[in-house]
């Protein structure tokens, strides 16, 4: 048995402290006040990443061997125990190659890496607003293609403007997979009709997407409004200007808010078959496009904090609250059984100390 002791622990009860987590065989066993402890540090669940379509130089598309390895330790570096990779709009037939080195990546042996809970396909069944997708690359949906992915896919995002959207969204859904709504110009109709059908997300929220006008309002004041659906955010004071983060957080409350980074491999100056650069703090395509980022969850969490967020709901954002639309009811939360998935950050939000299980 082991044992972390944090001046504050996130529970689902809210902040505790001082405490001491034990841990035993990889799952917590207690969570137990003590009287002080020799530290400041906090202690929270490990991050949960939907999006990341690469890191640093190493693209997910094309990602084989050491190159897990590097991401493995990339995404621990940023307090990420838990993540998909994210496969962009591309031909049909080429998703087979990078989606057979994610399985392999997957079944690798040993532990003490962060968990791949399955493949994101962002694409290409998307709607309207393309984004850096190339557009030529949008296909209508093809729901036999769909009933034939491998079982290892989790997260799945389309365009609720597609006309089959709804029947794809509960084939989806029969698989045990979650679906997102994103890169969209649907309407009211279309996208609570996706929700309807069982879409439980909606992809970077104001990104690709019609906005929030008064008369006039978009798919991001649908989802915003929709009880029924949760919005990822892209949390780098890029993507999101703070205050209209502060406003999604607001409208979402703190069960459907989430963090992902939609990080890719700015430095390699490629997320899959798209080129781009970093400008301005951001990825972009040769026009000024937003094209992914270079964000780490940790900073994600502090950007949401300095725009006026409580840190225990950007905490959750990061964590709880992804675990539970995958259905990863093993983690992301302390308390007794869960999988002792912790982060430990300094006072000022900064990581310390990572363990996986």
């Amino acid at each position: 048995m082991a044992s972390v002791d944090a001046a504050q622990v996130l529970t689902p009860d809210g902040w505790r402290g001082p405490a001491r987590v034990h841990v035993d065989g990889g799952r917590i066993t207690t969570v137990e006040p003590v009287a002080a402890v020799s530290t400041d540090r906090l202690l929270v669940p490990g991050f949960v990443d939907l999006q990341v379509n690469g890191i640093d130089d190493v693209d997910v598309t094309s990602a084989d061997g050491a190159d897990w390895e590097r991401l493995d330790r990339l995404l621990l570096a940023q307090g990420v125990t838990t993540w998909c990779p994210t496969l962009v709009t591309m031909p049909l037939a080429r998703y087979a190659r990078p989606l057979e080195r994610i399985a392999a990546a997957m079944g690798r042996p040993g532990g003490g890496r962060p968990t791949i809970a399955g493949a994101h396909l962002e694409g290409p069944f998307l709607g309207a607003a393309a984004g850096a997708h190339p557009k030529d690359l949008i296909v209508p949906l093809d729901l036999q293609w769909l009933r034939d992915l491998p079982p290892h896919i989790a997260l799945v995002t389309l365009g609720a403007e597609q006309p089959l959207a709804a029947e794809a969204v509960e084939l989806l859904v029969a698989a045990g997979r979650l679906v997102s709504i994103g890169h969209t110009q649907a309407t009211e109709a279309e996208f609570d009709g996706a929700v309807a059908a069982g879409a439980r997300l909606t992809t970077h929220l104001f990104n690709a997407m019609t906005g929030v006008h008064h008369r006039s309002p978009g798919v991001a004041t649908f989802a915003m409004t929709n009880p029924a659906v949760s919005a990822s955010i892209i949390a780098d004071g890029v993507h999101v200007h703070p205050r209209v983060l502060s406003l999604a957080f607001a409208a979402l409350g703190p069960e459907r808010s989430v963090l992902v980074t939609d990080a890719v491999a700015w430095r390699s100056g490629r997320v899959g078959d798209i080129g781009m650069e970093l400008r301005d703090g951001a990825p972009r395509l040769p026009d000024g496009t937003l094209a992914g980022s270079a964000l780490t969850m940790d900073h994600a969490v502090r950007t949401c904090v300095a725009a006026g967020i409580d840190a225990d709901v950007a905490l959750r954002a990061a964590s709880t609250n992804p675990a539970r639309l995958l259905g990863l009811d093993d983690r992301g939360t302390i308390e007794p059984g869960r999988r002792a998935d912790l982060v430990a950050l300094s006072s000022a939000l900064e990581i310390e100390q990572v363990w996986v299980a």
